[in-house]
């Protein structure tokens, strides 16, 4: 049966966390990977960044062949990372285990969320991160079967999560507002406009999972 592993590790851990991170603020969303030939992990979204300064740095890394900008929306730019010279373990490991990236993102800390075949893969996995010494954090281990009916699960990430809380906790949904996007950023330490992304995309997801689930219900 498919497991799957939620996991927190260091960008220095692997190539697009170590290229990417380069700029205070930026933020890191894996758009696509292709786990088995051809390129691995080469599209990601980036926001929160001084554009010109990220792609300048990212070219300037011997890992990175080409970097181009495939699309821009509001304040995101989609990446395509032709890769060079590259060291990381971690993408040949994910290879070998037969994992599939369901959810990757971050800054200088990252977020994974994996789909493996069986527990033997995910043993696999842990046993090479441990023999290339690659430090990881499991936040959860869960199979398909495990996600109790009925219950909602808002597939939101850790952080819009917590940016949610941050924001309902100090009243910014409420009328009048108690609090501003930039004082829930100062309290998250993070910039206004990452702030206003996290708490924008997490409400939406959990707006969406909860009015549109109900109504289709409702129309059964």
């Amino acid at each position: 049966m498919a497991v799957l592993a939620e996991l927190t590790i260091d960008a220095r851990s692997f190539d697009l966390g170590r290229v990417t991170a380069v700029e205070e603020g930026i933020h890191i969303d894996l758009e696509r990977v292709v786990p088995t030939g051809g390129e691995v992990m080469p599209f990601f979204w980036a926001s929160g960044a001084d554009f010109e300064a990220f792609e300048r740095s990212v070219r300037e890394n011997h890992m990175v062949k080409e970097l181009n900008a495939v699309a821009r929306v509001q304040d995101k730019v989609l990446y395509h990372v032709h890769w060079g010279d590259t060291v990381s373990s971690l993408t040949n490991i994910l290879i070998e285990s037969h994992a599939t990236i369901l959810e990757a993102h971050g800054t200088d800390t990252w977020f994974f969320r994996l789909r493996f075949s069986d527990h033997t893969d995910l043993t696999e996995f842990h046993n090479r991160c441990q023999e290339e010494g690659i430090d990881f954090r499991v936040d959860r281990i869960y199979s398909l079967a495990d996600e109790e009916p009925g219950v909602y699960s808002f597939d939101i990430t850790a952080e819009q999560q917590e940016a949610l809380v941050t924001a309902v906790e100090d009243g910014y949904f409420e009328v009048p507002r108690r609090t501003t996007l930039k004082e829930v950023a100062e309290s998250l330490q993070i910039s206004p406009q990452a702030a206003s992304e996290r708490v924008r995309r997490g409400a939406n997801a959990v707006l969406r999972k909860v009015l549109l689930s109900r109504s289709a219900a409702d129309r059964k």
